[in-house]
């Protein structure tokens, strides 16, 4: 936890969405200290006409190699927030070769019992997590 979601164009190759997921993951361990192994991501490919994520008249364009990341996650602080933006962009430009521009993160907040891990357990509610 946290949960991660991707909406990307398709036609990424495997090792295109592998450097994406792992770039996303090393983010977020800097950002919200999350243990290494707190990994749970998932990834959405759709044709170019089913994705429309305009700027909200910031004045920047998008491109094909536009990623959509939702991020379900318990409370984080304001600035565990911004750093894992900054750290998205930075990660997913260096290792990626994607344009901050073409990256927008939202953070769906939950809470404890909100979560089942397996086992069908509220693992932060029967204090195994």
């Amino acid at each position: 936890m946290p949960l991660l979601k991707f909406d990307v164009i398709e036609g990424r190759d495997e090792q295109s969405l592998k450097n994406l997921l792992d770039a996303a993951h090393r983010a977020m361990l800097e950002a919200f200290g999350v243990p290494e192994r707190d990994r749970y991501q998932i990834v959405h490919q759709h044709p170019p006409h089913e994705l429309i994520i305009q700027d909200t008249g910031l004045g920047f364009e998008r491109s094909q190699d536009l990623v959509v990341i939702t991020v379900t996650s318990k409370e984080r602080t304001e600035e565990q927030k911004q750093k894992l933006y900054k750290l998205l962009a930075q990660e997913l430009h260096e290792s990626c070769g994607i344009r901050p521009e073409d990256i927008m993160v939202s953070i769906v907040t939950n809470g404890d019992a909100d979560w089942s891990f397996g086992m069908g357990e509220a693992q932060f509610l029967t204090g195994k997590l």
